[in-house]
C-alpha cells in the first residue's frame, strides 16, 4: 500500500493528529502544535462549509463532522456541516455555500459528475475547495487544491487479501448506495486481492432489516459463498445477523467503524474492519483551509493525502473502542 508522504504534516499537525487524539486536551480532540513563527490568523474568523453525501445520524459521517467541528474550534473558524445523499440536493447545498461567499469548501464526491458544475462555480468564485472521501481521481481535474481520503482500490485489495488469507474463495460484496463510485472501486479492489469469485449484492442502507433478509437469502441459496464484505458499518451489523440467522459460516469483513462493529470484532463476529480514519477527513481539510487562508499553503503536491487504509482486528479493537466512545474513531 502506498501512503502519500506529506512533509508538512509532521511539522504542522504533529503526531497527535495521526493518532486521532491527545490525552492532554479535554474532549479527546487532537492537539496541534504550530511553529513559533506561524503567521497570525487573518482578520475575521472565516467560514468553511462542509457538504457531504450523508447527513447527520450516520455512524461514519458523524465522526467526520466531529473532526471538522473540533478543528474549527481549534483554529477559531466557523464550520458549517450539511449533507444529503441525493446528488442533486448536494449540488444545491454547494451552490448555497458559494452564494454565501464562504472562505473555503469541503466536499465529498460520491457522484462526481453530478457535482462538477457546482464545484466549478466555487473554483471560479475563488473559493478554495478540498474534496474528501470519494472522487479523489477527479479532484484535481475539478480544481480542488487537495483531496483527503483513502485509495478505495488499494483498500479493497487489502480487504480481499485478508479474506483470501482466511480461506475465502467466493465472496459476496454488498453495495449499499447505488451510483457511489467509491463502493464500486472497493469491490473491484477486493476482486483483485481475493483472486477468486466476487459477486455483488445491492441493498438499501435505509432499510437494514431488508438488507439482513437479502444477505441471508443469498447465503442460503448459495452455500459456496464463504465470505461477505460490507462497505458500511451499519450494513456490517445487518450482515452479521444474516450470517448468524442463516447458519452460514461465511467470514465477514467490513469497511469503516462504529461502536457496534468494534464490539463485533472483539467478539469474533467480524474478522476485520478497513479503517480510513474518518475523523481526519473532517479535521485535516479545516486545517489545510486555515493554512491556505493564512499562509497560502497547499498540501499534497497534487497527490491525495491518504488517511487509510488501516485495519482494526481483534488485536487492536479494545484500544480503538475507547477512542470510538469519544467520537474520534
Amino acid at each position: 500500500m502506498k501512503w502519500t508522504t506529506v512533509p508538512i504534516l509532521a511539522a504542522v499537525l504533529g503526531l497527535s493528529v495521526l493518532t486521532g487524539c491527545s490525552a492532554g486536551q479535554a474532549g479527546g480532540e487532537p492537539s496541534v502544535e504550530q511553529p513559533a513563527s506561524a503567521p497570525a490568523p487573518a482578520a475575521g474568523d472565516g467560514t468553511f462549509a462542509v457538504v457531504t453525501h450523508a447527513g447527520t445520524g450516520d455512524a461514519f459521517w458523524d465522526v467526520v463532522k466531529n473532526g471538522a467541528e473540533a478543528a474549527g474550534r481549534r483554529y477559531g473558524v466557523t464550520v458549517t456541516y450539511q449533507g444529503d445523499g441525493d446528488p442533486g440536493r448536494q449540488s444545491q447545498l454547494i451552490d448555497q455555500a458559494v452564494s454565501q461567499k464562504v472562505n473555503g469548501l469541503v466536499v465529498s464526491m460520491a457522484n462526481p459528475d453530478a457535482l462538477k458544475e457546482s464545484i466549478g462555480k466555487a473554483v471560479t468564485a475563488g473559493i478554495p475547495v478540498i474534496t474528501i472521501n470519494s472522487g479523489g481521481d477527479v479532484s484535481r481535474e475539478f480544481g480542488a487544491i487537495t483531496h483527503v481520503g483513502q485509495s478505495e482500490d488499494v483498500a479493497g485489495r487489502g480487504a480481499g487479501e485478508r479474506l483470501k488469507a482466511q480461506g475465502v474463495a467466493k465472496l459476496l460484496c454488498v453495495i449499499h448506495e447505488a451510483g457511489n463510485v467509491g463502493l464500486d472501486q472497493r469491490c473491484n479492489g477486493a476482486t483483485q486481492g481475493l483472486g477468486g469469485t466476487v459477486e455483488r449484492l445491492q441493498v438499501d442502507v435505509g432499510n437494514l432489516a431488508d438488507a439482513t433478509s437479502k444477505i441471508k437469502a443469498r447465503l442460503q441459496s448459495d452455500p459456496s459463498l464463504d465470505g461477505v464484505l460490507t462497505l458500511n458499518p451499519a450494513v456490517a451489523v445487518a450482515a452479521r445477523d444474516a450470517i448468524a440467522d442463516g447458519g452460514s459460516k461465511a467470514v465477514l469483513g467490513t469497511f469503516d467503524l462504529s461502536a457496534d462493529v468494534v464490539t463485533a470484532i472483539k467478539d469474533g463476529e467480524i474478522a476485520f474492519a478497513v479503517d480510513q480514519q474518518q475523523y481526519l477527513q473532517g479535521w485535516l481539510p479545516i486545517t489545510f483551509l486555515t493554512l491556505h487562508r493564512d499562509n497560502l499553503n497547499t498540501v499534497g503536491g497534487g497527490l491525495p493525502v491518504n488517511t487509510g487504509p488501516g485495519f482494526v482486528t481483534k488485536e487492536n479493537a479494545e484500544k480503538v473502542a475507547q477512542l470510538a466512545e469519544k467520537g474520534t474513531r
